[in-house]
């Protein structure tokens, strides 16, 4: 993290009535592994080797109302690659919606709890994303808001302009985009990103937590209680309002790895 202290972007969370049924259907669409798989909270990768953000499905009781600020988008290298996805999808549960596209060379459907996707038109410039070319962010200033993004997950800017704006780490894995919308939030989004400490030998458990809290409440950030009662993340909401969690340190195992709090 420039100017402060340092911590990555580590997952995607999305709310679900059904984790471990949402989590293994996006395995499927994916063509990625699972990690854990348990009635309030799944986890799903990338196989090993290869880019990507985890998945990570948390139980909630609140029914989606609205659209999702922050969404998939699928990679295709080929016409023929789109269009076999979205019919694969289609018959493993998607179905297609309206978001006001027209006539976009994409393809918008929404996973069996009506979380909107898009499955791309091929681009060279996802080459190397692996499967999800992009994780989107709806933004009224992309510009803003990815300068915050940056600091928050250790990215760097590859695009910056009025329209959209667009981080990367290093030239492969997904691009993390903040596109121009003039919509307003309403209530708590289902989809969230979590970043965590970067590690720094030597430093005391809960050092690095509160360090970076403190850097991004700094920057624009600011507290927000979901209910999260009594947890070892904290969450803030980024300056456009979308919740974020820092979690904990990663503890090191005997054998020297390590394992998220």
């Amino acid at each position: 993290m420039r100017g402060g202290a340092s911590s990555c972007l580590r997952q995607v969370v999305v709310d679900a009535a059904d984790p471990r049924g949402l989590a293994a259907w996006w395995a499927s669409a994916l063509q990625w592994r699972s990690v854990a798989a348990h009635d309030e909270e799944a986890e799903i990768a990338p196989p090993e080797g290869l880019p990507g953000l985890p998945l990570v499905f948390v139980r909630v009781r609140d029914p989606k109302t609205g659209p999702n600020r922050l969404h998939l988008d699928l990679d295709s290298d080929s016409p023929a690659a789109q269009r076999g996805t979205v019919e694969f999808l289609l018959h493993a549960g998607a179905r297609r919606v309206d978001v006001g596209q027209g006539s976009a060379p994409w393809v918008v459907l929404a996973d069996p709890e009506g979380n909107e996707f898009c499955v791309l038109d091929a681009r060279p410039e996802y080459e190397g994303t692996g499967a999800v070319a992009a994780v989107v962010v709806q933004a009224h200033d992309p510009r803003r808001l990815a300068r915050f993004w940056s600091l928050a997950s250790g990215w760097d800017v590859v695009r910056d302009d009025r329209r959209a704006a667009a981080l990367r780490c290093g030239r492969s894995g997904p691009y993390l985009e903040f596109v121009h919308s003039p919509a307003q939030r309403t209530g708590k989004n289902r989809w969230h990103l979590d970043v965590a400490p970067s590690p720094v030998p030597g430093a005391r458990e809960g050092t690095g937590q509160h360090a970076v809290v403190t850097t991004l409440l700094d920057a624009g950030a600011r507290r927000r209680d979901v209910g999260q009662g009594r947890r070892p993340w904290v969450v803030l909401a980024d300056p456009e309002g979308n919740e974020f969690c820092v979690l904990a340190e990663p503890r090191p195992d005997p054998a020297g790895g390590g394992a998220p709090d």
